[in-house]
């Protein structure tokens, strides 16, 4: 995928931007997204674990580098314990918003500051390099939709793939569905669960509370 230096989270967070019209939805779906997305990431880099279904640190001291990474690790550890389904959504906000601040520092995204009513002081984000997020589309279709066997697929596409299609954010509509498609996902799912011993239950869990969100948004 293009700019692979940017985080796992950084990535779904910049899907969630529609290049077609330079702005992205700042709702809870997009949060629980860009939130999964650091859970998964953490855990890949061995540093968040499962403890019969609990989100747990590894130590107290290893860090990524990652101040939104690093910012999420420490939470974990400051907090009581809680499953990974619970962390998907609790407090996702603040994980979106430092992706976010950390896209504008990268230069991804351009923060506008405006006054609403000509009063009140707001800020605006757009999409500052709207090829990148068009070209980060194109390759997130291709992962799940192209010929490429799961096994040649990075992890981190592949996690990027599976957990925008979960929540229906930067990919076709539709995508994942019908047989092929929950084939897909499912490969897909096991190739980004395959670093390490438990990967697969964390992935299959952070994936299945995002899909699940998606599911009752559509409902509704």
């Amino acid at each position: 995928m293009p700019n692979g230096s940017l985080s796992l989270p950084a990535r779904l967070c910049l899907l969630a931007w529609d290049p077609a019209r330079s702005g992205a939805a700042d709702t809870a779906r997009v949060h629980h997204l860009v939130r999964a997305g650091a859970l998964t990431e953490l855990a890949q880099h061995g540093l968040l674990i499962d403890d019969d279904g609990v989100a747990t640190p590894a130590d107290l001291d290893s860090r990524t580098g990652d101040a939104v990474l690093d910012g999420l690790l420490e939470l974990v550890r400051e907090s009581l314990p809680h499953r990974w389904r619970t962390w998907v959504r609790l407090h996702a906000r603040v994980t979106f918003d430092a992706v976010r601040e950390q896209l504008v520092a990268e230069g991804y995204l351009r923060a506008e500051k405006r006054r609403v009513l000509g009063v009140f002081p707001s800020v605006e984000y757009t999409l500052a390099r709207v090829a990148v997020a068009r070209a980060l589309r194109e390759e997130t279709r291709r992962v799940l939709e192209g010929p490429l066997p799961a096994g040649e697929v990075s992890e981190r596409d592949a996690a990027v793939a599976a957990l925008a299609a979960a929540a229906a954010l930067g990919v076709p509509a539709g995508a994942g569905s019908g047989a092929r498609g929950r084939d897909r996902i499912t490969e897909l799912t096991g190739r980004c669960g395959a670093a390490a011993p438990g990967m697969r239950k964390i992935v299959g869990e952070v994936w299945g509370a995002v899909s699940a969100e998606t599911a009752q948004a559509s409902a509704a």
